[in-house]
């Protein structure tokens, strides 16, 4: 019996919920997510810092949105007033659904998923997603003071640009490297000891590792092996889940991937709609992964294979992935770790 679990944001919408909403409600908000989202990346991906997931944003900006006003009932509105699907999903996800156990894994805020469910009449217990509450505690007058000053110190950074071939932190600019030190200072000390570092310390958002983690608690509930199982990711929340399948000979693809999905997966679809879902997942059905391997689309709207392995092949992909990544969501989101 094949099972599917999917990321929601990149193959199934085109939002970034989180960027979105700190956008709406911080002053200089974008500039301010993509900041810590390269932050993001490079703990996650090239310092590792022991405890740390990829997709720890989410927790990190926290307490800065409740700086400028953000609460439960914000955050449900704003979901609701922004959802924008992925064309072809309100067809197809509701078809599948009827297929195969299908399944939503997902680092977004669970307001976004449940308006997300709402829309679809997708089952809420299917979704895996990072639990938030807003409105648990307030800040005080000295946090929002020491806040203040964080929030402008964070915009007076210059662009965090994290090069594409960097390993470690011996392959990062002395001037980087100086920035990402203090952002660590901010968060894992300043903040990290404060009231408000609740938020950091209790929050647990579902990317990286625990992505994985979910598949597999699937897996075993539903008695299934992980070789009978599909996951569809697009970012660097999404690599342990798509190496676990890969690893374990499930299909694992990357969608309008960015680099780091695609060194993960072992296929990859591009499209600027759903209905390519629906075929792969056919074709798990009818005839397993032998199947999907002899499986070829290259055309105007789709495209899927496997994700080669020679390093020019390799880099022209990520190219015309993430290329069509920003042209399918958007530049700013598409740019997004």
């Amino acid at each position: 019996m094949l099972f599917c679990a999917f990321d929601c944001e990149g193959p199934l919408t085109l939002n970034d919920n989180a960027f979105e909403f700190a956008k709406a409600i911080i002053p200089r908000g974008d500039y301010f997510f993509t900041q810590i989202s390269r932050f993001d990346d490079y703990l996650a991906d090239i310092k590792k810092r022991p405890g740390y997931k990829a997709g720890d944003t989410l927790k990190l900006i926290l307490p800065f949105l409740k700086l400028f006003g953000a609460t439960n009932s914000l955050l449900r509105e704003f979901s609701r007033k922004t959802l924008l699907f992925l064309p072809g999903v309100p067809e197809v996800i509701p078809r599948l659904i009827k297929l195969v156990p299908f399944f939503i894994i997902s680092t977004s805020y669970r307001p976004y998923l449940q308006a997300l469910c709402e829309r679809l009449n997708f089952p809420p217990e299917n979704v895996f997603c990072t639990e938030v509450d807003l409105d648990k505690r307030e800040l005080s007058t000295a946090e929002k003071k020491v806040l203040q000053k964080l929030y402008e110190e964070i915009l007076g950074f210059p662009p965090i640009e994290i090069p594409t071939n960097a390993l470690s932190e011996r392959d990062l600019p002395e001037d980087l490297v100086k920035v990402l030190e203090r952002l660590e200072e901010i968060f894992f000390e300043i903040i990290w000891n404060m009231d408000c570092g609740a938020y950091l310390r209790e929050v647990n958002p579902i990317g990286g590792e625990e992505k994985a983690r979910v598949c597999s608690i699937i897996s075993e509930e539903l008695s299934t092996p992980l070789s009978e199982g599909l996951y569809c990711g697009d970012s660097i929340t999404d690599c342990q889940a798509l190496e676990l399948m890969k690893n374990n000979k499930g299909i694992s693809l990357a969608f309008n991937a960015n680099r780091y999905a695609l060194r993960s997966a072992e296929f990859y679809a591009l499209s600027r709609n759903a209905y390519i879902f629906e075929k792969v997942i056919k074709l798990c059905l009818d005839g397993g992964r032998d199947t999907v391997e002899k499986f070829s689309l290259r055309s105007t709207d789709e495209e899927f294979d496997r994700i080669p392995t020679e390093q020019d092949k390799f880099s022209e992909l990520v190219k015309r992935s993430e290329s069509l990544r920003k042209i399918v969501r958007g530049e700013a989101i598409g740019a997004l770790g």
